[in-house]
């Protein structure tokens, strides 16, 4: 059995579990190895105490699930069976109390599925269980994590040739996004946001035909998936000469973003690195333009625990990985945003992202 696998029967005996069902391709993947998008199917992975797991998948993924996963009991279904008999067979002659299962990935019908084939007494949710477990990363998914971040921003050395005369913002994102996958990764994490001039000011701006001017800020905010692991960066950049204004913002950010990745140390709460970040802001006289949380946990997904928002007193922990993004977004004139990647190691934070951040000018 995995060291994850492991650690997740000692949570089913610490929260006084009898059995356990995970539902989210994600967690099964976390756990098991095997990486599927079940689509309308059912995937599950059942952990009954003092039994071995077992790993239910679609007939079609039988082979793939038998290669991939570390659970090597795996049982399947077809499009004309009811998955959820599975359950009711392997748990019938079970005397079974607290259930437990992630109540965020079950909707109201797949849960009275669920309610109708396992006898338990009651249902308990497990979802704060492997946020935990998933949070401290192993130095395998930090090396992962890492190879991720290489890999995102050879796709932004690359993309930015493509800066020219005549260019729009969607077709420097098409160029980013096939990057990606010429580069080897399994695709972007997210939509790939690139956005100009005033647009800029969006922190969620959605790119379009608008075509890059001298004078502009340009934002390109990427992340791509690498071996079943995220990575996320931002970084804006001039093109050709800009506002002094533009500048001034500019190095607020830069400040805030370093500032934000110093306060980042084990035993610190994630809500002190998005008011370190914050100070430096509202000293320059931006506070009111800064208007989201200075990051999120980053993992199998490109946003997951924790949320790094000004009131959360939750600890930083040694294994954590998180974005550090303040940004200042002014209507009318522009904005900035300037990501990294930090995993937090005995030494403090280390940034996977290592893109140069110093305000660098693009030329048409």
């Amino acid at each position: 059995m995995s060291n994850v696998l492991k650690n997740l029967e000692q949570g089913l005996t610490s929260e006084g579990l009898d059995a356990l069902l995970v539902t989210d391709p994600k967690h099964v993947y976390y756990l098991t190895g095997f990486a599927s998008n079940p689509h309308e199917r059912f995937l599950g992975l059942l952990l009954v105490r003092g039994e071995d797991p077992v790993l239910i998948v679609p007939a079609l993924d039988a082979e793939a699930a038998q290669a991939a996963s570390s659970v090597k009991n795996i049982a399947t279904h077809s499009d004309t069976d009811n998955p959820y008999d599975l359950l009711r067979q392997r748990l019938q002659d079970q005397k079974l109390g607290a259930f437990g299962m992630e109540k965020e990935h079950f909707t109201v019908s797949r849960f009275e599925q669920l309610a109708s084939a396992v006898p338990a007494e009651h249902f308990s949710d497990i979802g704060h269980l492997l946020r935990g477990m998933r949070a401290k990363k192993s130095p395998d998914e930090v090396a992962a994590m890492k190879h991720a971040a290489e890999l995102v921003e050879e796709v932004l050395r690359r993309g930015l040739k493509h800066v020219k005369a005549g260019v729009s913002e969607i077709e420097l994102v098409a160029e980013l996004e096939y990057l990606m996958k010429k580069l080897g990764a399994s695709g972007p994490a997210f939509d790939t946001l690139v956005l100009s001039g005033p647009n800029t000011a969006l922190p969620h701006g959605e790119p379009g035909s608008r075509i890059i001017e001298p004078g502009d800020f340009l934002m390109f905010d990427l992340g791509l998936y690498a071996a079943g692991y995220a990575s996320d960066i931002t970084r804006t950049f001039a093109v050709e000469e800009v506002d002094s204004k533009l500048t001034d913002i500019y190095n607020a950010v830069l400040a805030a973003n370093e500032a934000g990745i110093a306060a980042a140390i084990a035993g610190a709460t994630f809500g002190s690195v998005d008011r370190a970040a914050r100070e430096v802001i509202e000293a320059a006289g931006y506070g009111e333009y800064f208007v989201h949380r200075v990051g999120h946990g980053l993992g199998i997904d490109v946003h997951e625990y924790p949320s790094l928002h000004g009131l959360n007193e939750d600890i930083i922990e040694v294994g954590n990985v998180f974005t550090v993004e303040p940004g200042i977004y002014v209507p009318g004139v522009g904005g900035v945003r300037i990501e990294d990647d930090v995993f937090i190691s005995e030494n403090g934070a280390q940034t996977l992202t290592s893109f140069p951040k110093a305000l660098t000018v693009l030329h048409l």
